[in-house]
Formats: C-alpha cells, sequence, structure tokens
C-alpha cells in the first residue's frame, strides 16, 4: 500500500506550516467574503515553486506536441507523448499526483473552499484546455492559469440543469460566418466572479437536431467580451473561501480561436464537449477525497484536544464511552479515507484511472463521511461546537458542500449503479 514518503512528508510538514502562519490568521476574513482567495493561493505557489514546476511541465508538454507536428510535416516519427495524461495539466502522468493531494489534503484542514477554487482554475478550466486545445490555444491560455497568474472558470451547470449537466443545458451556440454566437445562463460556478478565463460548454444550435441530443460544445472566453456578464459572488452556507457566481452569456460572438477541439467533427455530430466533461467529473470527483480527508483530520484533532481537556463531572469527557465512540467513528473515517486516496494515488501513478462509477463511489462515501464526522465535532463540543470561533462549525457546513458539490449524492448513486449493471 502506497503511503508518504519521507521527502513528502517534510513537504507535508513544511506545507502545514505555511498554513498555519500564513492562511489561517486569515479565515475569518474568508469567511466573510472580504479577501477572495486567490492573492493567498498565489504565494503559496510562489512559497513551493508550484507554478515553476507547472510551467516546466507545460513547457516539455508544448516541446513534444511541437515536435511531433514538426516530425508529421517531414514525415518522420512522432514524439512520445506518453505523459501527456489525458486531464493532467502537469503532464506528469501521475509523477506528481501524491504531492498535489497531499497538498489538497492540507488546505482542506483549514479552508476547504481553497481547494475548489484551486482546483477549478488549474484542474478544470486548464486540464480542459490543455487535453482539448491546440497548441496556440494552451500558450494562449493554459499557461497563466497554471502560474496562476489569472484565474480560471469552468462553466457546464445552469438554472435549470443541474445534475442533467447534457441533457437538460439550454446554452446554445450559433453558427455565424466562421464563428459562433453564444447565449445562455450558467450558474454555480465556482471562480465566477473573479475569472480571467472561462472555458463554457454550450450546445450546438443547428436547426434541426433535437435538443436534448444536439452535440456539445466547448469555447474559451475572457473576461470582458461584449456580452459577458459575471455576477457578485453569491452568498452561501459554507465554502466561503471559494467564490462562486452565476454567467450571462448575450450574443458573446467567439470566432474559431475559441472553439475546443475540431468545427468539422462539432458539425458531423461529434460530441468532444460531452466526453471532455466526462473526464473532468472523474477527476472532479477524486479530488473531494483528498478534501473530505482534511476535513476529518482537523475535526478529529480538534475534537481529540477538546475531549482531553473540557471536563464534566470532575473529568475530562474523552473518559466517558459515547465521547470515545464518537473518536473511534472519526478514526475509522479517517483511515479509510487516507487509504481510499493512497489507492487513487497508486492508480494514477499506474495510469490505471478510476471510471466514472468508482470515482462516483469514492465522492459519495468521502462526502457521507466528512458530513458524519463533522456533524459529530460539533455535537462533541457541545454548545461551543455551534459558535464559529471553534472552527469545528465551519467545517460542518464546508463538509456538507461534498455532498452536493460535483454532483449531488442522489446522482452518485445512478452513476455507481449504472456502472454495475452495464
Amino acid at each position: 500500500m502506497y503511503e508518504w514518503s519521507e521527502q513528502e512528508q517534510m513537504i507535508q510538514a513544511a506545507v502545514r506550516s505555511f498554513v498555519d502562519t500564513e492562511i489561517r490568521p486569515h479565515v475569518d476574513d474568508l469567511e466573510h467574503g472580504d479577501m477572495p482567495p486567490y492573492d493567498l493561493l498565489r504565494k503559496m505557489f510562489a512559497t513551493f515553486g508550484i507554478g515553476a514546476m507547472l510551467t516546466a511541465a507545460f513547457d516539455r508538454q508544448i516541446a513534444r506536441a511541437e515536435g511531433a507536428e514538426d516530425g508529421a510535416a517531414d514525415g518522420g516519427p512522432d514524439v512520445d507523448t506518453e505523459a501527456d495524461a489525458e486531464g493532467d495539466p502537469m503532464g506528469g502522468g501521475g509523477d506528481q499526483a501524491g504531492l498535489m493531494f497531499l497538498l489538497n489534503v492540507e488546505l482542506s484542514r483549514v479552508v476547504p473552499g481553497f481547494l475548489g477554487a484551486m482546483g477549478v482554475s488549474i484542474g478544470l478550466a486548464a486540464g480542459t484546455i490543455m487535453s482539448m486545445g491546440t497548441v496556440e490555444q494552451k500558450k494562449r491560455w493554459a499557461r497563466d492559469l497554471l502560474t496562476f497568474d489569472k484565474v480560471g472558470a469552468w462553466a457546464i451547470t445552469e438554472p435549470n440543469s443541474g445534475s442533467d449537466a447534457f441533457g437538460g443545458m439550454q446554452a446554445t451556440a450559433r453558427p455565424e460566418g466562421d464563428g459562433w454566437v453564444l447565449n445562455g445562463n450558467k450558474t454555480f460556478i465556482t471562480n465566477g466572479p473573479h475569472a480571467d478565463t472561462i472555458v463554457v460548454y454550450a450546445k450546438l444550435d443547428d436547426g434541426t437536431t433535437p435538443g436534448r441530443d444536439r452535440p456539445i460544445m466547448t469555447f474559451v472566453l475572457d473576461r470582458g467580451m461584449d456580452g459577458l456578464t459575471q455576477s457578485p459572488p453569491f452568498r452561501k452556507m459554507g465554502f466561503h473561501s471559494s467564490p462562486t457566481g452565476e454567467l450571462f452569456l448575450e450574443d458573446v460572438h467567439c470566432g474559431p480561436d475559441r472553439l475546443l477541439g475540431s468545427r468539422d467533427a462539432a458539425s458531423a455530430g461529434a460530441d468532444a464537449g460531452r466526453e471532455s466533461a466526462r473526464a473532468n467529473f472523474v477527476q472532479e470527483r477524486i479530488g473531494l477525497v483528498a478534501m473530505a480527508l482534511g476535513i476529518v483530520e482537523e475535526c478529529l484533532r480538534l475534537s481529540v484536544d477538546y475531549a482531553r481537556t473540557c471536563e464534566r463531572w470532575g473529568k475530562p469527557i474523552g473518559d466517558y464511552q459515547l465521547i470515545q465512540l464518537k473518536l473511534a467513528k472519526m478514526e475509522v473515517a479517517r483511515v479509510n479515507l487516507q487509504n481510499m486516496l493512497f489507492s487513487t494515488i497508486e492508480r494514477i501513478r499506474a495510469k490505471d484511472l478510476p471510471s466514472l462509477a468508482e470515482a462516483s463511489a469514492c465522492k459519495l462515501y468521502a462526502g457521507q463521511a466528512a458530513t458524519d464526522v463533522a456533524l459529530d465535532a460539533v455535537q462533541l463540543f457541545g454548545g461551543n461546537g455551534y459558535m464559529s470561533e471553534y472552527r469545528v462549525e465551519q467545517l460542518a457546513r464546508d463538509a456538507k458542500s461534498i455532498q452536493i458539490y460535483a454532483g449531488t449524492d442522489e446522482i452518485q448513486v445512478i452513476h455507481i449503479a449504472r456502472g454495475l449493471l452495464a
């Protein structure tokens, strides 16, 4: 079974120290919406060289891609691109998976929303461009997202579609000249209020194909484009360190340079947009296991400390069996989530990515485990647990988002069952 290496443990300690000294003091400002997370994320990227690492991987991918193009033009052999794992913006083929998951766990102990803001910008927005885009599109948009010089958003959800993301999608791309005109409304968009670069999904409006069956196309938009409106951040139950908003598309003109994937394939009925989105669903749901583990680890740490120091009837509450049962259940959840994460890291390194059904099973368990543990922590703290200064209150609100974010529990059940019955 995989476990953190000695080097990874050293990095873990350094990241934890950074989070405690640079991020934890700002939790209240992040929670109250007074501070967007992006400057702190950029500082973290600079401190640990994450931007430099991702830039170096990006440059290697581009060099391989350009070499392959030159080789094909000369009639020579293609350059090996095995390391360019689909949906892996780092191009590491999983080599950096352990480090990135470790970082996600440590962030989620204090500010789970950071993982949403970072993961959507790098994993979904940049990842989609890296997997679907041309070399020129990658250079134009992906590099700045990978370094966090720019903030990315990934827009698929709509007010009237929700979990029926494909069939219920109403945003349209109407052909006009050599480009398209986009109209529609996207909601619950992570980073939406602040995004510089937005990956948007819309249905091809060919005037003949029934709405639910139309091919889905993928475009890249920039902040400030005519007809694009980005709403202020929503007020939410939790996940306050991850700004969420709404996008309005009103006659947004997109040239062919903004389309990800082949125009001819989309016109012929191919559906690269759906396949790209499904691949992102897998990545997104797996990432939430790390978030759940971070929340559970922090709830357990806080609960153990409180059980040792809080006294009732002359002895610590940790001496009572009902409290011990809560702590034991938290530890079982922590071990299960850790083993699930380590198993996922091993599979990514072996280039054996989980299926959508498997990723859904991981997310279903992770969300339920994190929510159960966080609510047990609130209960263990009693009246103090209901007060925001004790932090388990924040973690309980953030944990609940895992059961809704990236597809509700009910949708995960459907995907799991379909995988079993297929």
